[in-house]
C-alpha cells in the first residue's frame, strides 16, 4: 500500500467517524431527556425493577468472589438460591453489574437506560441512513430512542433486558435485509453479511429471550419476502445459515437453558396473568391491577400503530417519486408487512397463531410485538420528515406523541429510591431476596421456604417438637458455587443446608458423593450424618449440557471468524 493510499484510507475512516458523531449526540441527548424525571423523582420502579436490581447485586457479589460467569443466583429465595442465570440471558445482568462498580447503585438504572437508548438511536440511524438523507435519519434516531414502547418499558415495566434487546432490533432488520439481498450489501461480501447478521441476531437472544422469539419470526418473514421477490429459495438458504450461526453463537446460554428446563418449574412462565390469552389488547381479567396496566399498554400500542400507519402513507408518497431507487420501496414493503403482522398478533383473533406456532407463546405478552413495530415507526417518521414541505409538522407530531406518552406514564408509575438500599441491606444481612416461580427447582415450593434461615441447622430427631441434638458447626467456605461445612456431633444427626436441591449441585460427605434428601413441601437439602466429625462439600459443577453449549459457541465463533476472513477483513491472516 502506497503512502498516498494509506493517507486516503485514514481520511475515509475519519470522515466515517465524523458521520456517526451527530447520531451519537442526538441519541444521547434524547436518552437524557427520557430519564429526565429520574433526576428529581428517583428511579421508576416498574414491575420488573426488583428482579433486575437483585440480579445486578448478586452478579456483582459473585464477581468479587472470583466467579466471572455466574449460573446460580445465591441470594434468591432468601438465600436458598435458584438457577436464575442459566435461564436468563446474560448481557443485561452483566452490564448492570459492571455499572455498579462505576457509579452508585441508585444511579445504575438511569445510566443503563442512557447507554441503551443512545445505542438504540444509533442503531436506528444505521438503518435509516442507508435510504434517507442524514438529517432525516437523525430525526429517526431521536424518534426511536424515545419511541412509545421504550417509554413504556422505562417507566412502567423496568425490563432492562428487553430494553437492551429492542435497542438492537434496527440492526437485526438491516443485516437481515442485506443477507437476503433485499438491500445491497455495501461490503459486497455474502460471508460478511451472514457474519454481521449472526452477531446482531445472537445479541438480541443474549439480551432477552422473548425479544429473541419476536426477532426470529420477524427475520423469517423478511427472508420469505425476499424469496418471493427474487423468485428463488436462495434467500431462505442464506437466512437459514445466518440463523444457524446466530443460534450457535448463543449456544453457551441457549442450549443449557433449553435442556435444564426439565429441572425447574418453567411452566410457571405461562401461569395466570402471564399467558398470551390474558394480554391481548384491552383484555380484562379478574385482576384489577393487571387490567389497569394492560389498558395502558394497549393504548400505547394503538398510538404506535396509528402513528406508524400515518407515517407509512406519507413515506410512500415520497418514495413513489424515486423510480431509480428500488431499495427504499422494498424496505417500505417489508416494514409495512412487519407492522401489519405485529398489529395482527396483538389482537385476540390471532390466538390460533399463539397456540400453534413454535415457542411463540413464550413471548407471553402480545403487545411485546411493539418491539418490531417501533422500528417501522421510527423509519417511517424519518422518511416522512425527508419531504421538505411538512417537516415541522412531523417534528411537532413526534414531539407530542413522545411527550404525551411520557407525561402519562410518569404519573402512572411508581417512583422509589429505596429499592437498592433495601436490597443491599438484605444481602448484607444474609437474608437474600425473593425468588422466581419459573426458575424454582422441581420438588420445591419456594413460598414454603423460611425468609430468615441459618446457613446450616441441626434438625430435631422427630416431629414431636423436641429440641435438636447438640452439635458443633463450622463453615469453612460459603460462596455462590461452593459450600464447605464441618459438623461435629456425638450422635447421629440430620442437618439442613440452606440450599435447594438441583442436579448441578454435587454434594459430598467426607469426599463421597451422596444423594440429598429434602422435605415434602420444599427442596432444601437435608443430609443424615453419623457421630463424629463429618465434612460436607456442595459444589455447583459443570453439567454436560453446559459443556456442549460452550463447544457449540466456540465452533460458531471460529466459523464467524472464517466468514469475516473470507469477506475481506483478514482476521485470520498473518499478512499486513
Amino acid at each position: 500500500m502506497t503512502p498516498s493510499a494509506e493517507h486516503s484510507s485514514k481520511i475515509e475512516v475519519t470522515a466515517g467517524i465524523r458521520g456517526w458523531l451527530p447520531a451519537v449526540g442526538v441519541s444521547l441527548a434524547t436518552a437524557l431527556l427520557v430519564i429526565a424525571p429520574f433526576f428529581w423523582r428517583g428511579n421508576a420502579s416498574g414491575h420488573d425493577f426488583g428482579f433486575h436490581a437483585a440480579s445486578w447485586l448478586d452478579v456483582a457479589g459473585q464477581w468479587k468472589e472470583g466467579i466471572f460467569f455466574p449460573r446460580w443466583a445465591e441470594g434468591a429465595n432468601h438465600g436458598f438460591g435458584e438457577p436464575r442465570f442459566i435461564f436468563y440471558p446474560p448481557l443485561s445482568w452483566m452490564l448492570g453489574a459492571a455499572l455498579g462498580f462505576v457509579v452508585p447503585w441508585n444511579a445504575v438504572p438511569g445510566v443503563f437506560i442512557v447507554i441503551v437508548q443512545t445505542a438504540a438511536g444509533v442503531c436506528s440511524f444505521a438503518l435509516a441512513r442507508r435510504f434517507l438523507p442524514s438529517r432525516a435519519a437523525l430525526f429517526g434516531a431521536a424518534c426511536y430512542a424515545a419511541n412509545p414502547y421504550a417509554l413504556l418499558i422505562v417507566y412502567m415495566r423496568s425490563d432492562f433486558a428487553e430494553l437492551l434487546a429492542c435497542a438492537l432490533m434496527p440492526v437485526v432488520v438491516l443485516t437481515a435485509l442485506q443477507l437476503c439481498g433485499l438491500v445491497k450489501n455495501r461490503g459486497r461480501s455474502a460471508p460478511r453479511a451472514m457474519a454481521f447478521f449472526a452477531v446482531s441476531f445472537a445479541a438480541v437472544w443474549l439480551s432477552n429471550a422473548p425479544a429473541g422469539v419476536i426477532a426470529s419470526y420477524s427475520v423469517a418473514l423478511i427472508f420469505a419476502v425476499a424469496a418471493f421477490d427474487q423468485e428463488t429459495l436462495r434467500p431462505m438458504g442464506r437466512g437459514a445459515g445466518g440463523l444457524a450461526l446466530g443460534f450457535g453463537l448463543t449456544g453457551f446460554y441457549l442450549l443449557p437453558a433449553a435442556y435444564e428446563q426439565r429441572w425447574v418449574n418453567i411452566a410457571q412462565a405461562l401461569s395466570s396473568g402471564l399467558r398470551p390469552s390474558d394480554n391481548f389488547l384491552y383484555t380484562m381479567t379478574g385482576d384489577p391491577e393487571h387490567n389497569v396496566f394492560n389498558w395502558i399498554a394497549s393504548t400505547v400500542s394503538i398510538v404506535l400503530v396509528v402513528m406508524t400507519g400515518i407515517a407509512a402513507i406519507a413515506a410512500h408518497r415520497g418514495i413513489t417519486q424515486e423510480e431509480e431507487r428500488p431499495e427504499p420501496k422494498k424496505l417500505w414493503r417489508v416494514l409495512l408487512l412487519l407492522s401489519a403482522t405485529a398489529t395482527i398478533l396483538m389482537i385476540r383473533p390471532s390466538a390460533i397463531f399463539w397456540e400453534h406456532l413454535p415457542k411463540l407463546r413464550f413471548a407471553q405478552f402480545p403487545w411485546r410485538w411493539m418491539a418490531i413495530l417501533a422500528v417501522a415507526y421510527a423509519y417511517f417518521l424519518a422518511a416522512a420528515m425527508a419531504r421538505g414541505r411538512m417537516r415541522w409538522i412531523w417534528a411537532a407530531l413526534a414531539l407530542v406523541v413522545a411527550g404525551g406518552t411520557a407525561t402519562v406514564l410518569v404519573e402512572k408509575t411508581w417512583w422509589d429510591s429505596d429499592d437498592f438500599p433495601s436490597l443491599q441491606e438484605a444481602i448484607a444481612k444474609d437474608q437474600g431476596f425473593e425468588g422466581t416461580d419459573e426458575y424454582d427447582p422441581l420438588g420445591d415450593d419456594h413460598t414454603n421456604l423460611a425468609e430468615k434461615a441459618a446457613r446450616m441447622q441441626i434438625l430435631p430427631a422427630d416431629d414431636s417438637g423436641a429440641s435438636a441434638p447438640k452439635a458443633e458447626i463450622h463453615i469453612e467456605r460459603w460462596t455462590a458455587e461452593e459450600r464447605i461445612v464441618t459438623v461435629n456431633a456425638r450422635e447421629p444427626v440430620w442437618v439442613a443446608l440452606r440450599l435447594l436441591d438441583y442436579p448441578a449441585w454435587r454434594v459430598e460427605v467426607n469426599g463421597k458423593a451422596v444423594t440429598p434428601q429434602h422435605a415434602e413441601t420444599d427442596g432444601e437439602i437435608i443430609l443424615p450424618l453419623r457421630p463424629g466429625t463429618e465434612r460436607i462439600a456442595a459444589r455447583f459443577v459443570r453439567t454436560p449440557d453446559r459443556t456442549l453449549g460452550s463447544a457449540v459457541s466456540l465452533l460458531s465463533v471460529l466459523t464467524l471468524l472464517a466468514l469475516l476472513n473470507a469477506g475481506g477483513l483478514r482476521l485470520l491472516s498473518a499478512s499486513p
